[in-house]
C-alpha cells in the first residue's frame, strides 16, 4: 500500500480536491520500479477479504483510510494495541473491546479486566457501555476510582441526577481528591445551576490547592457568567487567601489559559513570572516560564532560570527538555555533556531514555561537524 503524503501532489482527476488521509492498495507487483519512499507496507494477521483480492488482482486500487481497514477485515476503526510479546499490532476497535468482554465474562469476579474494559470504552467515547460495565464494577465492591469513572460516564451522557448522587458517592470515598468536585462542577453546569458549579470548583481548589485545574475551571467558569477581567479578579482573590499563597497553580493556570495565543503571550508571561515568584521551586512554574522564554526565542533567559534547578531535572523529563534545548541550541556543549552524563544515572526511567536518546543525537551533530571540518581540509589542501 503506498500511501500519498505530499499535500500538493498531483491527481489524475480534473478539479479533484482531496482532503484527510487517502491511501493505494496494490500487490508489490504493481510498483516495477521499486516502493515508493511514502508506501507504507500492511500485513493482514489474517486472510484478507474476498472483496479485497478481487478488487486487487483488478489492479491498485484507491481508498480511503476507514475503507482500507474494513476491507482488511477490520470490525470498527483501527486502533493500537500490543501482542503477548509486546510489539504493537493494530486491530479494529470492535474486535478490541469484544475481546475485553471475552475476557471479563472468563472471570466476571476479577474486577481489574472490567476495569479495563471500561478504560477503553471510555477512552473512545462508548460512555453507555462503559457506565454499564462500570455500575457492575462499583455493585461488586468498586473503589473511590470506579464511582468517579462511572459518575463520568453518566457526566458524558448529561444523565445529570445520576451523575450528581455518582460523584457525591465518590467524594466521600475520595476525600482529598479534587476530580470529584470538578466533576460535580461539569454537572451543576449542565443543570443550569452557576452556584452550584462556583461551590464545586472552590471546593476543589481547597481540596488540592496545588492542582492547576481547578483553578482553570474558576476563571473559566466566572469568564463566562461574567467577563475576563472579572475572572482574573476571581482567580487572584482566591490565590491570596492564607491557605494558597504559596501555591503556583493559579498562575500557572492563567498562563495556560493565556498562552494559547500570540495576542496574549505577553500577558502569559506575566502570569508566569507571578508564579515562579511564588514559588520557584515548582517545577510546572519554571516549565511554564521556560516554555515561554523559549517561544519568543530568549534561550540565555531559559538557561538562566533552569540553571539552578538541574537537580530537579533528575525527576522531570519536562524540565530537562527545556534546559537541554537551550543548551544546545546555543551550542553549549560541554554543558550539554555534563547535563546528559547527571541525567543518564536518574532513577527515573523516563528521564534515562530521554539522556541516552539525545546523547545519540549529540555525538550524531559532533560526528558530521567533524566530517565537515575534514571535508574543508582536503579542500584547502
Amino acid at each position: 500500500m503506498a500511501q500519498e503524503n505530499a499535500p500538493n501532489a498531483p491527481v489524475t482527476a480534473p478539479n479533484l480536491q482531496l482532503s484527510g488521509g487517502a491511501a493505494i492498495v496494490a500487490p508489490v507487483s504493481a510498483f516495477p520500479g521499486g516502493v515508493p519512499g511514502n508506501a507504507l507496507v500492511v500485513l493482514p494477521l489474517s486472510k484478507p477479504s474476498d472483496e479485497l483480492l478481487d478488487q486487487v488482482k483488478k489492479g491498485p486500487v484507491a481508498l480511503q483510510v476507514e475503507d482500507m481497514w474494513k476491507l482488511l477485515g477490520f470490525n470498527g476503526p483501527a486502533v493500537q494495541v500490543q501482542d503477548a510479546e509486546g510489539r504493537p499490532i493494530a486491530i479494529g476497535l470492535d474486535d478490541l473491546i469484544a475481546g475485553l468482554e471475552k475476557h471479563w465474562g472468563e472471570d466476571s469476579n476479577d474486577l481489574n479486566r472490567g476495569r479495563l474494559l471500561a478504560q477503553e470504552l471510555m477512552k473512545y467515547g462508548r460512555f453507555e457501555k462503559a457506565e454499564k460495565v462500570l455500575a457492575k464494577v462499583v455493585a461488586l465492591g468498586g473503589t473511590g476510582d470506579d464511582w468517579l469513572g462511572l459518575g463520568i460516564s453518566q457526566t458524558q451522557q448529561e444523565k445529570w441526577d445520576k451523575a450528581e448522587a455518582t460523584l457525591k458517592g465518590a467524594q466521600n470515598l475520595l476525600p482529598g481528591n479534587p476530580l470529584p468536585f470538578l466533576h460535580l462542577s461539569r454537572v451543576f453546569e449542565g443543570k443550569g445551576d452557576a452556584a452550584g458549579e462556583r461551590e464545586m470548583i472552590e471546593h476543589a481548589i481547597a481540596a488540592a490547592p496545588g492542582a492547576v485545574d481547578g483553578w482553570a475551571a474558576l476563571f473559566q467558569h466566572v469568564q463566562r457568567v461574567s467577563d475576563e477581567t472579572a475572572a482574573i479578579k476571581a482567580v487572584e482573590e482566591l490565590a491570596n487567601a492564607e491557605a494558597n499563597k504559596r501555591s503556583s497553580a493559579p498562575y500557572v493556570a492563567l498562563q495556560g489559559l493565556f498562552a494559547a495565543k500570540e495576542e496574549t503571550r505577553d500577558r502569559a508571561m506575566e502570569f508566569a513570572r507571578k508564579a515562579v515568584d511564588r514559588n520557584d521551586g515548582d517545577p510546572l512554574a519554571l516549565i511554564a516560564l521556560s516554555a515561554l522564554h523559549g517561544q519568543k526565542g530568549d534561550l540565555p533567559a531559559v538557561i538562566g532560570l533552569l540553571s539552578k534547578h538541574e537537580a530537579k531535572m533528575a525527576n522531570d523529563v519536562r524540565l530537562a527538555n527545556n534546559y537541554f534545548e537551550a543548551l544546545f541550541q546555543t551550542r553549549q556543549l560541554d554543558r550539554v555533556t555534563k547535563l546528559l552524563n547527571a541525567l543518564a544515572g536518574s532513577s527515573n526511567r523516563e528521564v534515562k531514555q530521554f539522556a541516552i536518546e539525545r546523547s545519540r543525537a549529540v555525538a550524531q551533530y559532533l560526528q558530521q561537524q567533524q566530517q565537515k571540518l575534514a571535508g574543508a581540509a582536503t579542500g584547502r589542501a
